[in-house]
């Protein structure tokens, strides 16, 4: 058995997880943004605490213990660019309110039987690769430069550097922090079942980084150590369902596959499962326009709201507090937009 195939299986089990989280747990981007924003309802905002307090710990508890080396991350490797981090991360939310949810959020609807969201999830990927190796790459590249980082890209080493003491001391604090917010919030501390999702979604990104550093040191460096994203993994999956070429069947089109086979039997479980299509043009040409952007944003940002707000965000990289505060603005943004244009005269 190849380790690429292995790395697949790895992708595909984290995936079904993160897709379970979001049927069964209410585990999304957008909703959390939109139910606090509109709603007045922070339920789904602080899972977040949880989700990121849990992968934050574990992340940083499997680095001291030797079993995966944070550094080796993509998003350490590389040197943070913050412009990047802005306007793709402005540019991503943007998109995520008008398509209505983010690249892992179509994911699990489409897995849930949402046509319209399949439709999200093909120009995500076609517009992610358009960026990313397409026509618009030298722009991208010229615009936002990246180089290769010589040292870690990361708040808990940092401060490590500063003070002497280990990361994991400072990231410790940081989980004890974000998962603290989370439960001092007494709707969420009423549904449990939500508390046990978001666990299970921060160690699924932990377990992604874990397994292919093993990956990575059993097959000599051929793995690399990824995480779970839902950009140009869209693209790639695309392409090898079309040619069986590309990058190949390997983590990110097994998270990909995980994400849909999760929602697909969280649907079930609850009864939620259901063929949707969409009847009105123009709800559909505002959920392309914002998958667009999205592909776009994406790239540039070097990860949508799960790569940079999530996964990003249990190495405590530079880029992820900054980039997932710029997908919140420019998801209120959208948001005001929408609402402006329903807006009686």
């Amino acid at each position: 058995m190849s380790y690429m195939f292995l790395s697949a299986l790895l992708g595909i089990a984290g995936g079904t997880v993160l897709g379970l989280a979001a049927r069964l747990g209410e585990f999304c981007t957008f909703g959390a943004i939109e139910s606090a924003f509109m709603g007045h309802d922070q339920r789904r905002l602080r899972v977040w605490g949880i989700v990121l307090g849990t992968a934050i710990l574990s992340v940083f508890v499997l680095d001291a213990l030797g079993q995966m080396e944070i550094s080796q991350t993509l998003y350490h490797r590389v040197q943070w660019n913050p412009v990047a981090s802005i306007a793709g991360g402005l540019i991503f939310g943007y998109g995520m309110a008008f398509s209505g949810n983010c690249g892992f959020g179509a994911l699990a609807r489409f897995g849930g039987g949402d046509l319209r969201a399949m439709v999200v999830v093909i120009v995500i990927a076609i517009s992610g690769f358009f960026t990313l190796n397409g026509p618009l790459a030298p722009l991208r590249i010229k615009l936002f430069p990246t180089s290769d980082a010589n040292a870690p890209q990361g708040i808990a080493h940092l401060l490590s550097d500063i003070t002497g003491a280990p990361p994991l001391i400072f990231a410790t604090l940081i989980a004890a922090a974000l998962i603290l917010w989370a439960l001092v919030y007494a709707p969420l501390r009423q549904r449990r079942v939500e508390i046990f999702w978001g666990i299970a979604a921060g160690l699924a990104i932990t377990s992604a980084f874990w397994g292919t550093s093993v990956l990575r040191e059993a097959s000599f460096e051929e793995i690399l150590v990824r995480g779970h994203t839902f950009t140009a993994p869209l693209g790639a999956t695309l392409l090898y369902i079309m040619t069986s070429s590309g990058a190949g069947f390997g983590f990110a089109t097994g998270s990909v596959l995980g994400v849909m086979i999760g929602a697909f039997i969280g649907s079930h479980i609850k009864g939620h499962f259901r063929w949707e299509a969409c009847e009105d043009p123009r709800e559909l040409g505002r959920q392309v326009f914002g998958a667009c952007l999205m592909g776009i944003g994406g790239v540039i940002a070097v990860g949508c709201s799960i790569g940079q707000g999530v996964s990003a965000f249990s190495t405590l990289a530079y880029s992820a507090p900054v980039t997932l505060t710029a997908i919140v603005v420019g998801a209120v943004l959208g948001i005001k937009h929408l609402l402006a244009g329903f807006a009686p005269d």
